[in-house]
């Protein structure tokens, strides 16, 4: 226990000193709460109250799955079973999906990436056993998933006896993985669930429109989602349809999509009885796209904030600050002449207002724009 709370401290240590010479890590900036990492109010030096394993929010250290080890051989507990064979780099891919790295490496604040035996006590007597030993902890992470997938409670499953053990079946079992990779996860347009609510009969889930158009990451949904999910499907149906159960509650049939959409909006968003249109900005909100922001991510105008602030269509909420020194005026396709490139925007855009025709009251008595043009068109 004592290497273990010296290895906290000394980590956390670290990550302090990588934040003070990179301010944009800071922990102001991380969104971290103090009880993240400690559980008394008044933390000191001699006492620090840090909690034994802060498993969510605290890994900052990530690799891409194929920068990670293809195989390992885990064998430091030895005693009736012979290595077991971890296809490291296969489980990275999927973990994607779940939660990424911090599934399994779920302490390592700054680096280097830890062993599990750096907390985790081969020797089952411990002082403190709240902290699993190896074994314990090898089997917490391993099994439920595996229990899952293979329908088996059995040690033989991932394990094999000494005694059955010969030098060419070792090597097949490492050969097995060696190249293995998951296959690329084709993400639906769209699906439609069937459901028994008075609302409609049908909701329309867009998953293009929440990964694409709305920023959202695999884990925002899919978080608590094993392979089973995909590879254990034990009843046949319409690819495109998938049925809800009725017999859960209102947060739990919406628990996906409640931290976006509020109880207060009309059920009629989602619920109808026709396959609803994917998320159109024109219809919505009144306002179409043009080719300068059609590509943008939601948040990039309304903010990383759910739900997402209203903006103001008059563009001065994201373009307030633009000025005729900092804004490149040809991007819109109108080089300025010589005489308007030193006037505001304001001589010409009345109010700031971007979205509207630009006026040439101003200065000139019958000029109307686009017959009259302060410039010249050019190509964007």
């Amino acid at each position: 226990m004592k290497k273990f709370l010296v290895l906290l401290i000394v980590s956390f240590l670290i990550f302090n000193l990588q934040a003070q010479q990179n301010p944009s890590k800071d922990h102001s900036k991380l969104k971290l709460d103090c009880k993240t990492c400690h559980v008394c109010d008044v933390p000191t030096k001699d006492d620090p109250c840090l909690v034994l394993c802060p498993r969510e929010r605290i890994t900052t250290v990530y690799q891409k799955a194929e920068e990670t080890s293809e195989l390992i051989v885990i064998d430091q507990l030895k005693d009736r079973y012979g290595p077991v064979y971890f296809s490291h780099r296969l489980h990275a891919q999927m973990s994607n999906m779940s939660g990424g790295c911090e599934n399994c490496h779920h302490f390592n604040t700054s680096g280097p990436i830890l062993k599990c035996n750096s907390c985790h006590e081969p020797n089952r007597k411990r002082e403190d056993v709240r902290l699993p030993d190896l074994k314990g902890a090898y089997h917490r992470q391993c099994m439920d998933c595996h229990r899952e997938w293979s329908h088996e409670t059995g040690c033989n499953s991932c394990h094999e006896l000494k005694k059955n053990i010969k030098d060419t079946k070792q090597e097949n079992s490492a050969k097995k993985y060696v190249g293995k990779t998951h296959p690329v996860v084709l993400e639906p347009t769209h699906i439609t669930y069937q459901t028994n609510s008075d609302k409609g009969k049908l909701v329309t889930f867009y998953h293009d429109d929440h990964t694409k158009k709305f920023g959202l990451n695999c884990i925002s949904c899919h978080k608590q989602e094993s392979c089973t999910k995909c590879h254990d499907v034990t009843k046949k149906s319409d690819s495109s349809k998938k049925i809800v159960s009725t017999k859960k509650t209102f947060e739990a049939q919406h628990k996906n999509c409640i931290n976006c959409h509020s109880k207060n909006e009309s059920c009629n968003n989602c619920h109808s009885n026709k396959i609803l249109e994917p998320f159109d900005h024109a219809k919505k909100t009144g306002w179409a796209l043009n080719k300068f922001h059609i590509n943008l991510s939601c948040s990039k105008c309304h903010g990383v904030k759910i739900p997402y602030k209203k903006v103001d269509s008059s563009c001065s909420s994201c373009h307030g600050s633009w000025n005729n020194e900092n804004f490149k005026h040809s991007k819109t396709g109108l080089q300025l002449d010589e005489t308007h490139s030193d006037l505001s925007c304001e001589d010409c855009h009345i109010d700031k207002n971007y979205s509207a025709k630009p006026s040439c009251d101003g200065c000139h008595e019958g000029y109307v724009y686009p017959k009259q043009k302060p410039g010249k068109s050019v190509r964007k």
